[in-house]
């Protein structure tokens, strides 16, 4: 064997370990790509289903309640690529299929949620912020188309104005029940202001002048509650009272 030889074998072995090792490292670079890609679509999984399980049932609506339901579709399917035997998954898309075959008539079981506190309205929000990255998220990736990704994020600043009017409106008819009308007034002065800052006020006209009529009438309430009850009787109300003797000697010095 001539040294020519002996390089090039040995040239040739330094290659192939440099080959081997080039594809043991591809190969180690896709299992962790593909484990990565594997936990964040469980996790965007979870997220579409907290929101369609806990969105409260008065404001969700059949077209929003479809959306959700293409959404975990999606996801379920990129999946599926992942694990192909999945027969969990594989029951599932075909559930959400049938679903999505509904189209508007898809069914709406959610619960009303009344948005009573600020606990609550903040617990929506969130939810709704889960939303938006969401429907952000399947617009870059293509999933949604961009005319429809831009329809769905301005529905979903709608819905939150819809929340702080529940919450506002909630805030102060508790307030008026339990005799509490500065309490009411300042909630309703919060919604009246909120409304009218929004950046298309005339789409809600109609809430505006509602809230305006609650604000007015918790203002009267706290003009009534300011006025001296008719049968009070306390020193100031004693004092401007006129003795009736003081008013005869009036008479007799005027007179």
């Amino acid at each position: 064997m001539t040294p020519l030889l002996i390089t090039l074998l040995v040239v040739a072995g330094i290659a192939l370990l440099i080959v081997i090792g080039y594809l043991n490292n591809v190969v180690e670079n896709g299992k962790l790509e593909r484990a990565r890609v594997k936990i964040e679509l469980s996790e965007r999984l979870r997220r579409c289903g907290e929101i369609t399980e806990t969105f409260p049932g008065q404001l969700m609506t059949p077209a929003l309640k479809l959306l959700l339901t293409r959404l975990e579709l999606n996801l379920n399917q990129r999946q599926l690529q992942l694990e192909k035997n999945n027969a969990q998954l594989k029951a599932r898309i075909a559930e959400l299929e049938g679903l999505i075959g509904q189209g508007e008539q898809i069914p709406v079981n959610n619960p009303p949620g009344p948005i009573l506190t600020e606990v609550k309205a903040k617990d929506v929000r969130f939810l709704l912020e889960a939303l938006h990255s969401q429907v952000s998220r399947a617009t870059q990736e293509g999933f949604l188309p961009s005319s429809e990704g831009k329809h769905w994020v301005k529905e979903i600043r709608h819905i939150l104005v819809l929340v702080h009017i529940e919450y506002f409106n909630n805030l102060g008819q508790q307030a008026l029940q339990q005799a509490e009308p500065a309490q009411a007034r300042l909630a309703f002065e919060r919604g009246v202001q909120y409304l009218r800052k929004q950046p298309e006020p005339a789409l809600y006209q109609e809430q505006l002048a509602y809230m305006e009529k609650l604000l007015a009438r918790a203002k009267a309430q706290v003009l009534d509650e300011l006025e001296p009850a008719v049968d009070e009787q306390n020193e100031l109300t004693e004092g401007l009272k006129t003795d009736e003797s003081e008013t005869w000697k009036k008479r007799v010095i005027y007179d």
